[in-house]
C-alpha cells in the first residue's frame, strides 16, 4: 500500500461517462441511469483499503442522509483482483451487503473509467451537480486511520449540503488520501 493523494481533476469537468456492471443488482448501469437531477457523487472506493474500512461506518450516514435530499451515489472500485482478490465482484457484494451498501457498487475491470475521472486513491470523492460538472473532489474529512482526528464527515457534508440548497461549494478543497488504485501490469 502506497499513501497517495488525490489528483484533484478541475471544477467544472463534466463527469465521463460509463457503462459498468453493479455487484449488487448484477447488471451493467450507466451514469446516465444513475445520476441525480440534484447532485451524483461518484466514490472510488474497495474492500481491502484500510482508508476506505476506516471511513465505511460515516460513509454509510452521509449516503442515507443525502439520498433522502435527491443525491446519487455510485460506489467504483477500479483494483487489479488479480493481486488483490478480496476486492473481486463477488466480494464487492459480500461486502455492500455487510455494510449496508444503498447504492451501486461497480467495478471497472479495465481500470478505464478510474483513469477518465484520473482517480488515484481509494477513498477519492467527486461531487457533480445536476448537469453533471464538477464542483467538489477530494476527502471526506481530516480523518485518517491512526491520526487521532474523528471522523465527521466535514468536508463531504459541507460540499453536499451547498450543492443540494443551490449554494456555491467553497473551492477551499483538499486531496483524499489513501491507498493507491491497484493498477494492472
Amino acid at each position: 500500500m502506497a499513501l497517495t493523494e488525490s489528483n484533484m481533476l478541475p471544477i467544472g469537468t463534466k463527469a465521463p461517462d460509463f457503462i459498468l456492471p453493479d455487484t449488487v443488482s448484477g447488471r451493467k448501469v450507466s451514469l446516465d441511469e444513475l445520476k441525480s437531477d440534484v447532485a451524483t457523487v461518484v466514490m472510488f472506493i474497495c474492500n481491502h483499503c484500510k482508508y476506505v474500512k476506516h471511513i465505511n461506518g460515516e460513509l454509510v450516514k452521509i449516503v442515507e442522509k443525502f439520498q433522502e435530499k435527491g443525491v446519487s451515489f455510485i460506489g467504483i472500485s477500479s483494483n487489479d483482483i488479480e493481486n488483490f482478490p478480496e476486492d473481486a465482484p463477488e466480494e464487492m457484494k459480500k461486502k455492500a451487503a455487510e455494510l449496508g451498501y444503498t447504492f451501486p457498487y461497480l467495478y471497472d475491470e479495465s481500470q478505464e473509467v478510474a483513469k477518465a475521472y484520473d482517480a488515484a486513491c481509494t477513498p477519492d470523492f467527486y461531487i457533480f451537480d445536476k448537469d453533471l460538472k464538477l464542483v467538489y473532489r477530494g476527502r471526506m474529512d481530516g480523518s485518517s486511520p491512526g491520526n487521532g482526528v474523528p471522523i465527521t464527515g466535514t468536508d463531504l457534508r459541507g460540499a453536499l449540503r451547498a450543492v443540494v440548497a443551490g449554494d456555491f461549494v467553497s473551492e477551499i478543497q483538499y486531496p483524499s488520501m489513501g491507498c493507491n488504485i491497484k493498477w494492472k501490469g
